[in-house]
């Protein structure tokens, strides 16, 4: 009687985590289908975002190139609540603000110094297959940048 008890249970945990962890259709590896995206010329590409649970939080990783073909990274650790958390990496931006609008749209803003560099808008896909980052902005330099990139979920 005990094994079944401690079985029912288990099973009810481990749905319930598949439910929570599928709540969010960010939550997951996206790679840059480049083939799809367009970018202003010269301008970083982020080839693969990664989002994960981190406690209360979401942590965000991106990898890319810059226009010289040298590897960036980036982090980003915080809640889609629209204020504004440490970005660690990004030499254009110092902190990121996340919006949740529905399950399938985020916005995000991207400060240096207090001053708004980037917005973007990201919607995911109705099947939660693809997502697509519409964004603006200027990078270092003051050169205006604007991007469609389009990821695929792995």
């Amino acid at each position: 009687m005990k094994a079944r008890t401690i079985l029912a249970s288990l099973g009810v945990l481990v749905a319930s985590l598949a439910l929570a962890s599928a709540a969010d259709l960010n939550l997951g590896t996206w790679t840059l289908n480049e083939s799809k995206s367009t970018f202003t010329p010269g301008m970083t590409k982020n080839t693969k975002v990664v989002y994960a649970a981190a406690g209360d939080m979401i942590k965000c990783s991106v990898d890319g190139v810059d226009k010289d073909g040298k590897a960036t990274h980036n982090d980003w650790t915080g809640k889609f609540d629209g204020k504004d958390y440490p970005l660690v990496g990004d030499p254009n931006a110092d902190t990121r603000a996340c919006t949740k609008v529905d399950d399938h749209t985020l916005t995000l803003v991207n400060k240096k110094g207090g001053k708004v560099v980037s917005t973007g808008k990201i919607v995911i896909a109705p099947d939660g297959r693809s997502r697509t980052l519409t964004a603006s902005g200027t990078d270092a330099s003051g050169r205006e940048m604007k991007t469609t990139a389009v990821y695929d979920k792995q």
